[in-house]
């Protein structure tokens, strides 16, 4: 069949052309909507312009052909052969590609928005430009294609193949590239905000200027990948590899941080205001100085010495447990929930449930911590609801007015000056959980009070692992039989009662535990 023989059954309303030999026939701007040219061979035919819109041609031949501008929008290509095809400017829109070979081919500037290229082979093609928003590319090769510039928002790429590939200055905001491949690839001021990499293979990558705000890299490989400048604010790198990655400069404000291996990688300059460090590999780590200023404007910039720098990336979730020589039924554990949950609408601190284990004879509360600054202040309100409450108010009282008094010249006046802010923020705590106290008896049943009523043994570990015993109730751990809580609540009613002398710990124990809420780092005028 001839061009003009194909034209002539076209108009007269057949459309069924399935593997019609067109190899080298000039088609410019034919239009052949709807037809079925399935198994077509049309390798080196001239299609520029041609309106191929609701097409199938699943399977088909077309190498080496040119479809510049052509309108291919919602046709069906599907294990179609387009190897060195010239698409661009091409309107391949809600097309359906499956499984396609497209090596070498031309798609600068081509509509694909909404395509399904989903086990496709597209490497070494140029796609520079092109527009691929809400594109199926999973399981692809995209190995060595050019993608500057192009637009991939909230495209699927997972377990996608770029390794080598040019995605600088590309839009995958929102994209789907979990396990994907991306080693080696250029992603220079590429646009991750919001993207899913989980596990994703991005070693040796050049992320430099990258835009990865909010994007889920957990567990990804980024080892010896180029993060300068790049911007990982709120990102997730929980578990994530980045081995001798370079961080110069990067912002890391309130990304989350745990588990990471950060072996050999340089973070000079990073800013890393809200990031918690704990569980983190860091041998041989290279930072000179940091920026912890909220906004990352290099407000508070703190140099670094390598001794310094291994403290500061080497920390423990500090906590705060409070041991209960009882154990807890669920009549009370209902209590202290709903107490808690009171308790945080006035306190914000509390932002978290506590771990709660239970033994035969005693239940251990232990709250995490965001920060050494709120150990106090969270101390406070794990003790607020037990009857034990008063008497570490008034050791805590105690405590604060001796490292008050006492002025130590060990600490500088800028430490002095926030343990004050600690102690005014403890007390500002305990006069707004005052309206709490007077609702507590309404709602307690007496399992709940018996437990409330319990001894207790409050202790606070920092970041550096050191701990601190708060309070400790005078007969707490002595077993008296049968009616065990009743006494040991007279017991505690007596110890209040008497107001023994505080025996607080030494004032050099003391300063070493909060010390370490400082990190000793020197600020850089």
């Amino acid at each position: 069949m001839n061009v003009k023989e194909l034209m002539n059954q076209y108009t007269a309303g057949i459309r069924d052309f399935r593997g019609i030999d067109l190899n080298e026939a000039n088609l410019r701007g034919i239009n052949l909507r709807g037809a079925n040219l399935t198994g077509a061979n049309l390798n080196v035919v001239n299609l520029s312009g041609a309106n191929l819109s609701e097409a199938v041609l699943n399977q088909a031949k077309l190498n080496v052909a040119r479809l510049s501008a052509a309108n291919l929008s919602h046709a069906q290509l599907n294990r179609a052969f387009l190897n060195v095809a010239n698409l661009i400017r091409a309107d391949l829109g809600q097309a359906e590609l499956v499984e396609a070979v497209i090596i070498r081919a031309e798609l600068v500037r081509a509509e694909l928005s909404g395509a399904n290229l989903s086990g496709a082979n597209l490497s070494g093609t140029d796609l520079r430009e092109a527009t691929l928003r809400q594109a199926n590319l999973s399981y692809s090769n995209l190995s060595e294609v050019n993608l500057r510039d192009a637009a991939l928002t909230g495209a699927i790429l997972e377990q996608a193949t770029l390794n080598g590939a040019d995605l600088s200055r590309t839009d995958l905001s929102g994209a789907n590239l979990r396990e994907a491949e991306l080693s080696q690839a250029n992603l220079n001021r590429a646009n991750l905000s919001g993207a899913d990499l989980r596990r994703a293979n991005l070693r040796w990558v050049d992320l430099s200027g990258a835009n990865l705000q909010a994007a889920d890299l957990s567990e990804a490989k980024l080892s010896g990948a180029n993060l300068i400048g790049a911007n990982l604010s709120h990102a997730n790198l929980v578990n994530t590899s980045l081995v001798h990655a370079d961080l110069t400069q990067a912002r890391l404000i309130e990304a989350e941080l745990g588990g990471a291996d950060l072996t050999g990688a340089t973070l000079t300059g990073t800013k890393l205001y809200g990031v918690a460090r704990f569980g983190l590999k860091t041998e041989g780590l290279t930072c000179d100085w940091i920026d912890l200023s909220p906004g990352g404007d290099r407000s508070e910039v703190y140099r670094l010495t390598p001794e310094k720098a291994k403290k500061f990336f080497n920390q423990t979730l500090p906590t705060v447990q409070l041991t209960v020589d009882s154990s807890i039924d669920l009549s009370a554990n209902l209590a202290i929930a709903t107490l808690y949950h009171q308790i945080s609408k006035i306190h914000s601190t509390l932002k978290k449930p506590p771990a709660i284990d239970i033994s035969s004879r005693r239940t251990y509360i232990t709250f995490p911590v965001e920060s050494n600054y709120h150990l106090f202040a969270v101390a406070y309100c794990a003790i607020f609801p037990f009857e034990n409450a008063t008497a570490t108010e008034h050791y805590l009282i105690a405590l604060f007015k001796m490292l008050q008094a006492e002025n130590p010249s060990s600490i500088s006046p800028q430490e002095f000056q926030k343990i004050r802010q600690i102690a005014s923020n403890l007390n500002d705590i305990q006069n707004r959980l005052k309206t709490i106290q007077k609702q507590k008896d309404g709602f307690l049943k007496s399992s709940a009070q018996n437990f409330l009523a319990s001894p207790t043994h409050l202790v606070l570990t920092n970041s550096s692992n050191k701990t601190l015993d708060v309070y400790l109730h005078p007969v707490f751990g002595r077993y008296l039989g049968e009616d065990a809580t009743s006494n040991s609540k007279k017991a505690g009613e007596t110890a209040l009662n008497v107001r023994p002398e505080l025996i607080l710990p030494p004032l050099k124990s003391v300063l070493s535990f909060i010390q370490d809420f400082f990190d000793g780092l020197e600020p850089i005028r």
